[in-house]
């Protein structure tokens, strides 16, 4: 039974008893019955708008994981392959699966081959070098030397 239902179960039952209004009790469980209505009407209206907000977010989710697939496809290769990284294409890199921790400082290395920028964590940069994941040019890395300068120009620091 639902709550509008019981609402008027209720109403009916307080209309036989022929309550009289003049009295201090009569008074008070007519204001309470008109008190619940009121809340009952409300509680109805919010449902319709859960239920439409419900059916609303479970649209946006399609439409969202649609997006994604188109986004993060990355099951095909640009070579045209259907592969696990397992080709000797330049499209495939391992460092594609690198993740970052988020506490860490970034840095954006632009490769003078291709133009394509790529973020850096300091242990990549430590390294030395690495295959621009673009063009596959090599990107070496020479910190010894270099002043505080030289590195800003070189990279700017990404803030999360």
């Amino acid at each position: 039974m639902k709550l509008t239902e019981k609402m008027s179960y209720l109403q009916g039952l307080i209309d036989g008893l022929d309550i009289d209004s003049s009295t201090k009790e009569g008074k008070a469980l007519l204001q309470m019955t008109e008190v619940m209505n009121e809340m009952v009407m409300y509680v109805e209206d919010l449902q319709s708008q859960v239920d439409e907000l419900t059916e609303l977010c479970d649209i946006l989710d399609e439409d969202l994981g649609s997006v994604e697939e188109d986004f993060y496809d990355f099951d095909d290769c640009e070579c045209g392959d259907d592969c696990d990284c397992d080709c000797d294409c330049d499209c495939c890199d391992d460092d594609d699966d690198y993740e970052f921790d988020d506490d860490e400082e970034l840095y954006e290395v632009t490769c003078p081959t291709c133009g394509d920028t790529i973020l850096l964590d300091e242990s990549i940069i430590e390294e030395g070098s690495m295959n621009c994941p673009n063009c596959n040019e090599l990107l070496e890395f020479d910190d010894e030397n270099l002043t505080i300068e030289d590195i800003e120009e070189m990279t700017s620091n990404i803030e999360d």
